[in-house]
C-alpha cells in the first residue's frame, strides 16, 4: 500500500516523440499502484526549443530543484550547431553524478544463459563526455579525457553504499589503466580506495574489453559494475541487450540531492504517435523513483505484477514480439496490480 494521504509533488518532463506516451502509461500504472503524485508538467528537448527557443527552460530546471525529484521521458536534441544534449545539460546543471540501471532477465525475458540481476553505477559528469574537444591542427582532432579523484570517489561509494544496503556481494571496477595509465589509473586508485573502507564486499576489477566479453558469455557473474562516463554509457547497453533491450530497463540519474529518472532509450520519432510504444522501461524507471520517494511497497506490488503480466506473454507491444498497442499493455498490467491487492 501506499503511504496513507501521502502527496508527492514530483515535475515531470513528458519529453519528445514517444515520450508522451510512455510517461503518460508510467503514470496510470503509478496510479493504480495507489500512489497520489501532484505532478508539475514542464518542458524541454525539441517541443521545448519551439515554444522558449531553447532546449532547457529556466522554468525546468528551476521546478527540479524546488520538488528534488523528477519524471522525464525520451528527449530530441535538435541536429545542427550550438545545441547540447539535454539530458548532458541536466546532468551537469544539477551535479547528478551517478547514473543508475539495473539489469534484471527476473522479468520473464531470457535468454541462453542464466538469470541476471546486475546494478550498473556510471559516473556522469566527466572522462570523454565532458566535451572538451579541439582541432588542434587542419585533420587532426583532440578530445581531452577528464578524470577527478572526486568523481571516482564519489561513484564508487555510490556503488558501495547501494551494494551494502541491498546486500549485495560484489563489486567489480571496469577500466582500462593497462593503456592509460594516470586516467584510468586514478579512477581504479580512488575505487581501491573506497572499496577498503567495505571489507564485507568482494572488490575485483576487470579490464572493459574483457568485461564487454565476459558480460556475453557469463554476466551472472556480475553483481554490481561501477565505471566511468563512456565505458558506462556502451556496457550499460550491451548489458541491457542480454535481458531483452533498452525497452525493459529502467534508469536513474541521481546526486546529493535531486534525482531524475528516466528509460534510458531513444524519442523514436517512427513510431511517435502509433500507439505501439513499450513503456515498461518508463514504468520501471517510475518505479525506482517510487523506491527512492519511500514508496517500496508500491513498487513491490508493480514490480510483482510486471512479472505476472510478462509471464503471460499476452499484450505486447510489436519490440517484445507481440501486436499490442501502449494502452493495451498498459490496461493488462493495471489488471495484474489490481489483483495483488
Amino acid at each position: 500500500m501506499a503511504q496513507k494521504d501521502k502527496v508527492h509533488k514530483i515535475t515531470l518532463i513528458p519529453g519528445d516523440g514517444i515520450g508522451p506516451e510512455v510517461t503518460s502509461a508510467a503514470r496510470k500504472v503509478l496510479a493504480a499502484s495507489g500512489v497520489i503524485i501532484d505532478w508539475e508538467i514542464v518542458d524541454a528537448g525539441a517541443g521545448a526549443l519551439q515554444k522558449y527557443g531553447t532546449t532547457l527552460p529556466d522554468e525546468t530546471v528551476e521546478s527540479i530543484k524546488k520538488n528534488k525529484v523528477a519524471l522525464k521521458g525520451p528527449l530530441t536534441t535538435p541536429i545542427g550547431e550550438g545545441f547540447k544534449s539535454v539530458n548532458v545539460q541536466l546532468r551537469k546543471t544539477l551535479d547528478l553524478y551517478a547514473n543508475i540501471r539495473p539489469v534484471r532477465s527476473a522479468l520473464g525475458i531470457t535468454f541462453q544463459h542464466k538469470p541476471i540481476d546486475m546494478v550498473i553505477f556510471r559516473e556522469n559528469t566527466e572522462d570523454l563526455y565532458a566535451g572538451l574537444e579541439y582541432e588542434i591542427a587542419p585533420g587532426v582532432a583532440q578530445s581531452l579525457k577528464i578524470i577527478t579523484e572526486k568523481a571516482s570517489t564519489r561513484i564508487a561509494r555510490a556503488a558501495f553504499e547501494w551494494a551494502t544496503q541491498n546486500k549485495r556481494k560484489m563489486v567489480h571496477a571496469v577500466h582500462k589503466a593497462n593503456i592509460m595509465k594516470k586516467s584510468d589509473g586514478l579512477f581504479l586508485e580512488s575505487v581501491r580506495k573506497v572499496a577498503a573502507e567495505y571489507p564485507q564486499i568482494t572488490y575485483k576489477e576487470i579490464i572493459v574489453d574483457n568485461c564487454a566479453m565476459q558480460m556475453v558469455m557469463r554476466p551472472e557473474q556480475f553483481d554490481v559494475v561501477v565505471l566511468g562516463n563512456l565505458y558506462g554509457d556502451i556496457i550499460s547497453d550491451l548489458a541491457a541487450g542480454l535481458v531483452g533491450g533498452l525497452g525493459v530497463v529502467p534508469g536513474a540519474n541521481i546526486g546529493d540531492e535531486i534525482a531524475i529518472f528516466e528509460s534510458v532509450h531513444g524519442s523514436a520519432p517512427d513510431i511517435a504517435g502509433k500507439g505501439v510504444a513499450n513503456p515498461i522501461a518508463t514504468i520501471l524507471s517510475a518505479n525506482i523513483m517510487l523506491r527512492h520517494i519511500g514508496e517500496g511497497k508500491a513498487a513491490d506490488k508493480i514490480q510483482a505484477a510486471l512479472v505476472l503480466f510478462l509471464a503471460e506473454k499476452k499484450h505486447l507491444t510489436p519490440d517484445l514480439g507481440g501486436h499490442s498497442t501502449t494502452d493495451e499493455l498498459v490496461d493488462g498490467l493495471i489488471e495484474k496490480i489490481k489483483m495483488l491487492r
